[in-house]
């Protein structure tokens, strides 16, 4: 979700600065113009600029300790094992069930 958010945010910054330089150059011609597109432009990248802050810094806090999720793990949970009369090993029951232990730097 984090990385599907960056990459929303980053589109939109893209797009945003493309366009405020687009009208900067086609309203320029205008006369007396100039330093209400210029306002509207700065205005436009510092928004932008405290909503990509707000938006990092609500952000996934246990990923800042340098905890991340692991490889994932996959056993039969919970299973019943025991040892037949010929010596071998036989399970029983319970669900194979995936996970991702947490990894500590």
């Amino acid at each position: 979700m984090k990385s599907m958010m960056k990459t929303v945010a980053s589109a939109l910054l893209a797009l945003t600065l493309v366009a405020g330089t687009t009208v900067a150059t086609v309203t320029e011609a205008e006369a007396g113009r100039g330093g209400r597109v210029a306002a509207g432009v700065a205005a436009g990248i510092i928004g932008l600029g405290i909503l990509g802050a707000a938006a990092e810094a609500r952000g996934d806090r246990y990923y800042e300790d340098a905890c991340y999720p692991g490889r994932e793990e996959c056993r039969w949970k919970p299973r019943r094992c025991f040892e037949n009369e010929y010596g071998d090993e036989v399970c029983r029951g319970g669900h194979y069930k995936c996970w991702r232990p947490t990894v500590c730097d």
